[in-house]
């Protein structure tokens, strides 16, 4: 299934910023979390996900450090305060959605909407 653009707008740095809540991670990383943690439902390269960290870090939602370690250097993303406070923002409305898509059917079928309508 392909999830429309719009939705994957607001969808993917939610996800994002999810991610890095658990820990630092670096692009490819975060490529094979996303593909993996959704089930392949919120999957995108690596030429959609690095503009959407860009974004990110412009926002200072996340920071960032380059990594010296072994082999080549890697670009590792956290989040920062104020990306904790955007997510459980973030978090909020996307459980109000959840729960108003619920209401009206679409989430766990017609049966589970107030009243039956």
């Amino acid at each position: 299934m392909r999830i429309e653009t719009e939705l994957m707008r607001g969808a993917g740095p939610v996800a994002v910023l999810k991610l890095l809540e658990r820990g630092e991670m670096y692009g490819y990383e975060l490529v094979e979390a996303l593909a993996r943690r959704s089930e392949g439902l919120l999957a995108m390269g690596q030429s959609t996900l690095y503009p959407m960290l860009y974004n990110l870090e412009s926002k200072k939602l996340i920071g960032s450090r380059w990594s010296d370690g072994e082999g080549r250097p890697r670009k590792y993303y956290r989040i920062t305060e104020k990306g904790k406070r955007a997510l459980a923002d973030a978090t909020r409305e996307w459980q109000s959605m959840a729960k108003a898509m619920g209401n009206l059917g679409v989430l766990f079928g017609a049966e589970a909407a107030i009243g039956g309508a």
